[in-house]
Parts: structure tokens; sequence; C-alpha cells
């Protein structure tokens, strides 16, 4: 649940096993790296690096020795068709700026997963004809950047639709035969019991297709969790699922599970602290879980002024932390040891200026800024005379005071 957020033929998508196995190692700006093990794709955190006042991934790489990020999201362009954007509106195929952050990473060492989906907005398996043209519109993204790791985030609307669902399982099976050593994570939403109804019907859907991702990954967070042992309880549960949808014994059930949390205080005002991270780390790697990762590098830093749970917001944890406290599970799960002697990176606090005040009016879509009420906030999709604020579940995303 990441709230903070013309088609080609069949036969294109046909072709892409011609192309598929050097998909991994060429047809890029900045040239495919060698590959990261895929322990370091399952622990990748998300990072928007287009929107909510991105960090510097290098900065992050220097302080913590983390080598992975999950990039997101990739979605079907706001006015419709079945080509991939970032976030509805800026198109993979004429992309520099999220290729520039790539080549940063890559420069450092390190490598980058890319998510798809997400919470809100419009996926490609909502709008492209079949499995076989979304894949397609998902190679693109593959092959433009040299990709190594792809994550299908299948959540609200999209996976409330039995079309899209089979769309994006399809694909993800297409992709992970005509790309060879492909890391394919999918995640899902979580619930007290595992997942719900639509998630389980997801994964009723790999089975029948007879694919099998590296990990299925829940996010225990805005479904009344309180803490790690809510959490883990529910990681539980999800295994049992597994166990019963796919056959599998316990282990292997852990082996194809992962973990997405989100740091600090979540949308529906949960707190989850560095203890808590600490806990459910504990429990992934004693469970030989296969992903561990959270939402999101933006928000791995303290709120300024210190917030103390108050908001939830895209660009701090609002509880109180050093910059990147969150990311140093996320190397642990991978093998690593975090820095201890690198001085933590001052946050550099959002822009305070407000912006166009808000009309009952006007007319705004995916990614507009207003301000309302002392605050700034962004569109979270398509609206018109919905107050900013009004709803914790309306169109607008409130980015703090200003």
């Amino acid at each position: 649940m990441r709230r903070l957020h013309a088609c080609l033929g069949a036969a294109a998508a046909v072709s892409l096993a011609a192309v598929g196995t050097t998909a991994l190692v060429a047809g890029n700006a900045s040239g495919a790296t060698t590959a990261l093990s895929n322990r370091w794709y399952a622990a990748a955190p998300y990072l928007m690096p287009l929107d909510n006042d991105p960090p510097d991934p290098a900065a992050i790489m220097d302080a913590t020795g983390l080598k992975a990020f999950q990039l997101a999201f990739i979605l079907a362009p706001n006015g419709g068709g079945c080509s991939p954007t970032w976030g509805g509106t800026a198109a993979v195929s004429s992309d520099t700026a999220v290729q520039s952050v790539i080549n940063t990473i890559r420069s450092k060492g390190g490598d980058v997963s890319v998510s798809i989906g997400g919470y809100g907005g419009t996926k490609l398996g909502q709008t492209c004809s079949d499995a076989a043209s979304t894949a397609a519109a998902y190679q693109q993204v593959i092959t433009k950047y040299g990709l190594h790791a792809i994550d299908f985030d299948l959540e609200e609307p999209e996976y409330e639709n039995t079309a899209a669902i089979k769309n994006e399982i399809g694909a993800a099976k297409i992709l992970q035969q005509n790309n060879p050593g492909l890391y394919v994570s999918v995640t899902t939403a979580g619930t007290a019991d595992g997942t719900g109804w639509f998630g389980k019907q997801m994964l009723l859907e790999a089975k029948s297709q007879g694919f099998t991702p590296n990990n299925f990954s829940i996010m225990p967070f805005d479904g009344g969790f309180n803490g790690a042992a809510s959490q883990t309880s529910a990681l539980t549960n999800f295994n049992t699922i597994l166990q019963s949808t796919f056959g599998w014994d316990q282990a292997t059930a852990y082996a194809h599970e992962g973990f997405s949390g989100m740091n600090g205080r979540s949308d529906t005002g949960e707190i989850f602290s560095q203890a808590d991270f600490q806990t459910v780390l504990d429990y992934a790697t004693g469970h030989n879980m296969d992903r561990f990762t959270f939402w999101s590098l933006n928000r791995d830093r303290q709120c300024n002024p210190v917030d103390n749970g108050g908001r939830t917001s895209g660009t701090c944890s609002s509880v109180a932390q050093n910059s990147w406290d969150f990311a140093k599970y996320s190397v642990k799960f991978a093998g690593a040891t975090p820095p201890t002697n690198t001085p933590t990176p001052t946050p550099t606090p959002p822009s305070t200026a407000c912006k166009t005040a808000w009309s009952s009016t006007a007319v705004y879509t995916v990614g507009n800024e207003v301000s309302y009420n002392k605050h700034n906030w962004k569109a979270k999709w398509w609206t018109q005379n919905e107050v900013p604020g009004a709803s914790e579940w309306g169109p607008w995303q409130d980015e703090g005071t200003c």
C-alpha cells in the first residue's frame, strides 16, 4: 500500500524471446552492470527517484553500505495506453532523469531493481490487451536500464481486477522466461491472517499459470498492525497460505516469502520503530526468508522539525531517527555490515514554500501540487472539489507545512 503515489501487440512480445538473453547485459545508455547477488535485490528498499524530495543515493550508499535500490513506480500513461512511464507522466522511452540516478548508483558498484504498480494510478495490466503486450511494455524498461531484477507491486485498485492480475502474472512469467537470471518479486497487501481475499486470488492465478517468482512479499502495515509482533504473526500466517496454495513444505514456503514494511508512521497511524525492524529482520533471517525491504528511502530521515508521529509524510518518517537508520537493516539482511564510523548526513529539509492555493473549481491530476490550510498537498489521482485533508483516504497527499 504505497499511498504517498498505444499497446504493443502480441507479436512484439513473442519476438522478445530472441533478445531476452541479451537484455540483461546490453542495450542501455549506461551499460548494464554485472549483477549483484540476489540477496542484494531482495534487500533493496524502495526509492522514488522523481518524487517525494528524492535523497542522494550516493550519500545513502556511503553512509550505510547499501548497494541496491528499488525504484518506484512504473505505470501506464495517465492518458491511457500500453507504454511504460514513471508515475504515469514521464515516458521511459525518453527518460534521462532516472537513467542519471541509475548511473550514479552503478558508478559506485551498486545496482537497481524497478518496481511496477504500487497503490493508486493506472497499471499497465489494466490498459494492455493481454499478458504478451503487458510483458512487451515491461521489457522496454528491462532493456533500457539493463535490469537484473524487477518487482511486481500488485495492490489496490489493480488486484481487484481479475483480467489485470492475469495480465500482470502472465507478463511476469514471460519476462522470467525471456530474461534468464532475472530476479522477480511479487508484492501485495498484508493482513493479520497473511493476505486478504484478493491477495489469495493473485496467488491462485500464479499457481494456475505455473508461475513461481523468487518470492511473494506481503506489506504488513495499514491494516491495524501494532509493531513487530503483529507483523511476524502475519508472516507466519502468510507462510501457511503459501504452503496450502502451492503444496510447499514450510521451509520451501519461507524460501519464497518476503517482507515489505513501512518505516516510522504508516498511512493509518501505526508506528514501526527501529526496534520493530530489528525484530522482523531477526524473524526473516531466522526463517530463511527470501526478501526484506521497506517503503521508503525517501522517508528514511527525521522530520524537520521533529514530528513525533503526528502525521504521515512522503519525505520523512515521523519518528526520532538518524538519517538512513532503516536502510541499515536492509544492509544487514543482504549479509553486509553497515559502517559505524561514517557521519550521518544531515537531511535536507523539503522546501517550505507554499504552492498555488487549492481551488474548488479547478481540475487536478496526479502529481499536481497545491497549498491549503498552511500545508502543501499533492494529487494522487484526478480530483475536483475535494478538500485536501478532508479524508485520510482522499486524493491528496500531505507534503507538510508551508
